[in-house]
């Protein structure tokens, strides 16, 4: 074949998947990448970029679709830019991942490890805990919409309506915030003239208690009497119970969910969850695992690989509301956490007081500097840093620690891989290795993995 073009149409058959929700094969002796394919797809795709002889793509049009792609989908598949595996078999999204991080794992040379079977969701449709939506429209001029962004654009929004991985209660609660601010015929923010009232709806439900927090994102450009809103919310026919119905005013730039200011319209501004045991505080802003009965199986396995802890200090860094280090609290002599949200902080002291735990001190501030300030040894660390992994300055002062053993959390294997052959390059071994699908249709996954001292 001649020489592949940036901006040349290609075709060709989608011969495997890598992690993050990227299938690959190959035109001529180019590989040639594109974002959510599944193998066994014949796709036209559109050639970005190009390095020695390797490609990234757009894809344009399904030719043919998957062989695996045999499952129903809900009716917004394709149209959405969520859940691109719907239509793969649970069973088979499961085993796609678990070769995805193998191979990670085989790139980067660790060897020897015990690998452990890959758990799925309990529930691999109406799981999650917590749903951000924006408002828009799906074509420009046409009527309001609320919902997740279109595949593959960044203004268009679709209406979830039927979204299968969240339950009723937030269809309904969708369904009926939609129409009550059509009616009212009240505008959305326009990122691009920076115009407009009506930004974001998030909506949190705790699984084991149902309750319920809504939070209407706005900016502060009009006004707009929410009272007879509040009311109607209240008399819906939920499954689960309203505790909180927050008004949020951003009116920053960024199309992100952030707060300048937040009223309080009805009740309270946090909803409580109870996982092993133990109960949480949510507020609206603090981060929590948003598949609440996959988080406990996340944790119990956490807990497996920590073992008795009786007398020992546990380091619980980017430790977020303090969820891991509480539950191994009960097994421990003393948990540190760090963590860099100071709201996560406060609500990780907040909820080892809800808990009686007495033997947890929670810190706010970077890890790569904290940790520093530290002068008890460890004896266990656990780490359950953001996508990006870990700092270089952390991790070498994680590892100054000499502690007998690490627990590793990570939603990105891609950077976990980096920093776990820096931990065996500095004196530790690989043991476990346990794959926890927390997102099921989606091309993410959660890993926990156990080193100790050599």
């Amino acid at each position: 074949m001649a020489k592949l073009k940036r901006k040349e149409i290609v075709e060709f058959k989608i011969k495997d998947s890598e992690f993050g929700g990227k299938g690959y094969g190959h035109v001529g002796n180019y590989k040639v990448t594109v974002k959510h394919g599944i193998p066994g797809q014949v796709v036209k795709a559109y050639v970005k970029k190009i390095k020695n002889k390797e490609a990234e793509a757009q894809i344009l049009e399904i030719l043919e679709d998957s062989p695996l792609e045999n499952q129903e989908t809900c009716q917004h598949f394709g149209k959405c830019g969520g859940c691109f595996q719907q239509a793969i078999a649970y069973e088979k999204q499961l085993e796609l991942k678990e070769n995805q991080v193998k191979r990670l794992f085989d790139e980067v040379n660790i060897k020897d490890y015990q690998w452990l079977e890959i758990e799925g969701s309990p529930e691999a449709f109406d799981y999650r805990n917590k749903m951000e939506f924006s408002f828009g429209d799906e074509e420009k001029g046409g009527p309001l919409t609320l919902g997740m962004h279109k595949r593959g654009r960044h203004y268009d929004i679709v209406t979830v309506d039927a979204c299968r991985i969240m339950d009723e209660d937030f269809r309904k609660l969708l369904s009926h915030i939609l129409e009550y601010f059509s009616k009212k015929n009240v505008s959305y923010y326009n990122s691009r003239r920076h115009e407009g009232y009506l930004r974001h709806l998030v909506i949190r439900k705790a699984r084991f208690t149902e309750e319920i927090m809504i939070n209407l994102v706005t900016t502060t450009q009009s006004k707009v009497d929410l009272k007879d809103l509040t009311e109607d919310l209240l008399k819906l026919d939920l499954q689960g119970n309203i505790v909180g119905f927050l008004h949020t005013f951003n009116d920053n730039l960024a199309d992100v969910v952030q707060s300048d200011e937040t009223h309080i319209l009805f009740g309270r501004d946090y909803i409580i969850e109870r996982l092993l045991g133990l109960q949480f505080k949510i507020s609206a802003f603090s981060f929590f695992q948003t598949n609440s009965q996959g988080a406990e199986k996340l944790y119990s396995i956490v807990r497996d690989f920590v073992g008795n802890a009786q007398n020992q200090i546990v380091f619980d860094l980017y430790c977020g509301t303090g969820t891991i280090g509480q539950i191994v609290a009960p097994n421990a002599e003393k948990v540190i956490g760090i963590e860099i949200v100071e709201d996560a902080v406060k609500a990780a002291r907040e909820n080892a007081t809800l808990n009686q735990l007495h033997n947890c001190t929670f810190i706010v501030g970077d890890v790569k500097e904290e940790v520093r300030k530290l002068t008890e040894k460890p004896d266990i660390i656990i780490i359950d840093p953001p996508r990006a992994g870990i700092h270089p300055q952390a991790l070498k002062d994680i590892i100054s620690f000499n502690a007998d053993k690490i627990i590793y959390v990570s939603c990105n294997p891609k950077t976990m891989v980096r920093d776990l052959t820096e931990l065996e390059a500095s004196g530790y071994k690989v043991g476990k290795v346990k794959c926890m699908d927390m997102f099921p249709h989606t091309p993410h996954v959660e890993i926990c993995v156990h080193l100790s001292k050599k």
